[in-house]
């Protein structure tokens, strides 16, 4: 580390807690990464937590001259979130938010996601106005911080035209909030020749009648290149044009602490249609009409965008036929009413019927379908990233032109694709607003690569600048990727005008230097990230950062992203050990510390697998690496997996030892003895919490004479109890000591079912215990075994198979034989028992956690739907996902579980119990929200009454034997 930034963390110690300070070479290359094709490794990474934190850090490098970066999401794509320096990280700290009185205003922290603050605005009808592609990962820091804009926000609709209000803090350290009056006021009197100066540049620019015209014909279109010129000339208050400068200035000029914008109306009503066109002059021509009819979202696709996906499952077969010149529309219109919806869709369609359509115009307001519609659209980047090289990048550019030359443009850069050999580049984009993304793969790996990328971007600049006076960033911002073209796009006049704004803001360039504006020429060309090849199973990440919120690791270790980012550098120092460049200490650095921080608290619950882009499970990579590191073991988990029975036993009577161990020293006791023991053996000896499990009684199927509650025909279901309910009863606590298998059994009854057990179950086992460890052959021999007993007992799937925990259901759903209708809790509910039961739903807030794995079988709104029927008051905490007890990590590394679920306490304070699909995970749910979690079943069970008052009729039971089917 430089003197200068081991001299300014000595200075951070003084005020941020030591593990808020981060310098070691593992994190720093992580936690600097972003989803740009640019690296540079942090000197320090610091967490914030607060304004003033930031106050004294950046007061502290406006004092030493050490520069700071700020990052939020770090989705960002032209390398403006990334530094060599100090980067600053937010914490957990940034989530705020405020609705007012009408929802016409909401006032955000930037580290809440845009797709947050948008599930906060629902009931109202609202939105916030950018809408950016990234917007469920991309945070409202970076959002507005770049001036993203998106699908259907246009220009009229992003931050910089949405804004109300914003706290900042400036590179003196100075804090001003424009929303309050005190403080402005206060402002007005420290900042006083600042301010005189931002009034003076406006009236020069006013007066500047050249300058004037230019901004105001630069910002017809979109246009995130450079600073935002328009705040000079379209507000006369220096405070306003402080505010809106901020917005779009990457970091470069200040930063927002929060952020109030004026909401936008979300209309419940939408229809849209995808609409194929054998030209793409005709398509253009199609954008400028329609721009004229009441469309809120137009997206175009050229053919080699539309030939990525036509061989994706549910394409239609005639898209392989159409023209080679072919380009697609994707339209959406919106409405507060269904009628006005009507005619909206009339209107555009007569708009264009003059126009020659490959097919017929079919607009769709069902959203099942139009979904697909989407799904195409935003399916076009990752096809590219899918099929790239190994080595090799996806770059995404983003320019604008005026809409009447789109077809012009579209040609011409057809042309410079051809004319650099970029053969499977494919152009899309937001065509109402002239808005073009081409994507393209890109090695950077020999100087010849090098040179064909800045021959394109070269000729790129100068046909969006010479020829259609468009802009070379139309919503992705500047960063260090176009930073060398700003003066080429804006001019001599504006540019300068923009280096006066920098070194007024920030005289000594301590905030973001080099990015947005830059005197380095070649700076686009500098620090280019390697993808070296790393494993099979992650070698398509493009580090787009859209894994992130989901992972339950991902504020004590490593996200999805960083685990592949320290993977990948492994493999680039491994593949260089024989080279003049090996460096056997890092990476004999990496290996050690890539186990904790990238394999241990790994929960390896594939949530990351929903949000990827390409589908990327970095769980798979985990549990290769564990199984490389377990091979040792395989014989001992394969004697494990052929004596299943005994450590069924084994566990039962373990669960319940350490119940009446507990319910004879008490609780204070048990947990001071065994985080004692749990210390003293280095982590070894699992963690005990007040909310583990007793041991359940072994299930014993009750004899056919028994079943008298069960008629002759009704319908049969094979109960499969995992072995976590085989083994783990109620917690000591639990008002309700049922175990669930019989609670299940209960249930099934009471919807007039014939519940059938497998035989020796307690040998039986999905594999989840040794897939998750990486031990595959035990896990496959225990799936392949339970097949086997459900193809028998099923008659080769005639009877479904009932599954009582949510991971399980997902593994044998995936392992065994597909003739075996198997359903777990959520789809069996729902699909079978909410037509053969009254429900009674309560009015106490009751709170559920979807499991990890239920997200993955697509089961939410299922699961939603089944506890509306039981509650009026359905909590859902919205910064959950997987709770992190993956298993046994609950046990193993309980700090995974604490971190996973560090806010749901806060979040569930209303309820007094709370709902899952999991054993063990509410476990975990249990311990950390201070209420009882317990399987749905439970309260499906309490709220309901069967329908059947005799025995099944035959119809109803061909019903249930149909839908079997």
């Amino acid at each position: 580390m430089k003197q200068t930034h081991q001299k300014f963390l000595a200075e951070l110690q003084q005020f941020i807690p030591e593990e808020r300070l981060i310098t070691d070479p593992l994190r720093t290359l992580a936690y600097g990464t972003d989803a740009s094709f640019y690296r540079l490794i942090p000197q320090i990474v610091v967490r914030t937590e607060s304004e003033q934190e930031v106050a004294r850090i950046v007061t502290l490098a406006d004092k030493t001259q050490v520069p700071v970066t700020f990052r939020a999401a770090g989705t960002s794509l032209s390398g403006q979130a990334i530094t060599d320096s100090v980067l600053i990280q937010l914490g957990d700290g940034w989530k705020g938010y405020h609705i007012n009185n009408d929802a016409t205003e909401i006032s955000l922290q930037p580290g809440v996601i845009g797709g947050q603050a948008n599930s906060y605005l629902a009931p109202f009808n609202k939105k916030i106005g950018p809408d950016p592609a990234s917007i469920n990962a991309a945070m409202i820091g970076g959002i507005a911080a770049n001036n993203a804009s998106g699908m259907c926000c246009g220009t009229a609709q992003n931050s910089y035209r949405t804004l109300k209000s914003m706290k900042l803090v400036l590179a003196d350290g100075a804090q001003l909030d424009t929303g309050s009056p005190d403080s402005i006021k206060q402002f007005r009197q420290s900042h006083k020749p600042l301010l005189d100066a931002l009034e003076a540049l406006s009236l020069q620019t006013r007066a500047n009648q050249a300058l004037h015209e230019r901004i105001h014909h630069k910002y017809r279109l979109k246009n995130t290149t450079g600073y935002a010129l328009n705040s000079l000339v379209d507000y006369t208050d220096p405070i306003d044009i402080l505010q809106h400068l901020m917005i779009g200035s990457e970091g470069t000029l200040g930063f927002m602490s929060e952020i109030t914008y004026r909401t936008v109306d979300e209309h419940p009503n939408k229809a849209s249609a995808l609409i194929f066109f054998n030209t793409v002059r005709t398509t253009c021509d199609a954008v400028a009409i329609l721009k004229k009819t009441p469309v809120s979202a137009v997206e175009l696709m050229d053919r080699a965008g539309l030939r990525s996906v036509e061989d994706k499952p549910g394409m239609p077969d005639f898209i392989k036929d159409l023209p080679e010149d072919a380009a697609a529309l994707l339209v959406e219109t919106r409405s507060p009413d269904p009628d006005a919806l009507a005619k909206q869709v009339e209107e555009i369609k007569a708009s264009i019927a003059n126009l020659e359509t490959a097919r017929p115009i079919e607009f769709t307001n069902k959203p099942e379908e139009y979904a697909k519609f989407w799904a195409i659209r935003k399916g076009l980047f990752p096809a590219v990233g899918a099929i790239r090289l190994t080595g090799t990048t996806v770059i995404i550019e983003d320019v604008a032109f005026p809409v009447e030359q789109l077809a012009d443009a579209v040609n011409d850069l057809h042309q410079l694709f051809k004319k650099w050999h970029y053969d499977e580049a494919l152009i899309f984009g937001h065509a109402l607003e002239g808005n073009l993304h081409f994507v393209f793969t890109q090695a950077f790996d020999t100087q010849a690569e090098i040179e064909r990328y800045d021959g394109l971007m070269a000729d790129v600049a100068h046909m969006v600048v010479g020829t259609y006076d468009g802009s070379l960033k139309a919503e992705h911002g500047t960063g260090r990727n176009m930073a060398p073209f700003v003066e080429l796009e804006w001019g001599k006049d504006a540019y300068q005008l923009m280096w006066e704004l920098k070194e007024l803001l920030d005289p000594k360039n301590i905030l973001n230097p080099g990015v947005l504006l830059n005197k380095n020429s070649h700076v686009h060309l500098e620090n280019l990230k390697p993808l070296p090849a790393a494993d099979p199973l992650v070698d398509k990440c493009i580090e787009c950062g859209f894994c992130e919120p989901t992972c339950p690791s991902r504020a004590l270790t490593l996200t999805p992203r960083q685990r592949i980012v320290i993977w990948r550098e492994i493999a680039r120092l491994e593949a260089a050990s024989d080279t003049p460049n090996a460096d056997p200490e890092r990476l004999a650095e990496l290996r050690q510390e890539y186990k904790y921080q990238g394999t241990d608290t790994c929960a390896a619950c594939g949530l990351c697998s929903t949000t990827c882009p390409v589908g990327i499970n970095t769980g798979d990579l985990t549990r290769s690496i564990r199984s490389q590191n377990n091979e040792k073991h395989s014989k001992l988990a394969q004697w494990l997996a052929d004596h299943y029975g005994t450590l069924a036993k084994a566990s039962r009577f373990t669960f319940a030892a350490a119940d009446v161990t507990h319910g004879l020293i008490g609780t204070k006791a048990m947990s001071a003895i065994t985080g004692a023991s749990r210390k003293l053996s280095g982590g070894r000896i699992q963690q005990w919490t007040p909310s583990m499990p007793t041991g359940a009684p072994k299930i014993k199927p009750k004899p056919a004479a028994q079943l008298s509650q069960t008629a002759s025909n009704a319908p049969k279901v094979v109960y499969l109890p995992s072995c976590a309910s085989r083994t783990m009863g109620p917690a000591r606590g639990d008002a309700d000591q049922t175990p669930l298998a019989d609670k299940t059994e209960a249930l099934l009854r009471k919807a007039g079912f014939e519940v059938i057990y497998p035989p020796d179950m307690d040998n039986l086992c999905c594999g989840m215990p040794f897939q998750s460890k990486g031990m595959f052959a035990a896990a496959d021999s225990k799936s392949s075994e339970i097949e086997k007993v459900l193809l028998k007992i099923t008659e080769n799937g005639a009877l479904p198979v009932y599954s009582d925990t949510s991971p399980c259901s997902l593994l044998l759903k995936d392992k065994i034989d597909s003739r075996i209708k198997l359903y777990d809790t959520v789809d069996f509910i729902d699909e079978f028992l909410m037509d053969r039961l009254l429900f009674t739903a309560g009015n106490e807030p009751v709170a559920l956690h979807i499991t990890c794995s239920a997200t993955r079988m697509g089961q939410a709104e299922k699961l939603k739907r089944i506890m509306s029927a039981c509650s009026t008051q359905v909590v859902i905490p919205d910064q959950i996902t997987c709770c992190g007890f993956a298993g046994d990590k609950g046990f193993s590394t309980p700090e995974l579980n604490a971190s996973a679920l560090r806010t749901l306490k806060g979040a569930v304070q209303s309820c007094d119990v709370g709902y899952s699909t999991s054993r063990t995970c509410e476990i975990g749910l249990s311990h950390h929200s201070g209420i009882d979690y317990k399987s749905i079943i439970y309260l499906v069970d309490r709220c309901t009454q069967s329908k059947l008052t005799d025995a099944p009729s035959t119809e109803e039971n061909n019903r249930i034997q149909a839908n079997k089917a």
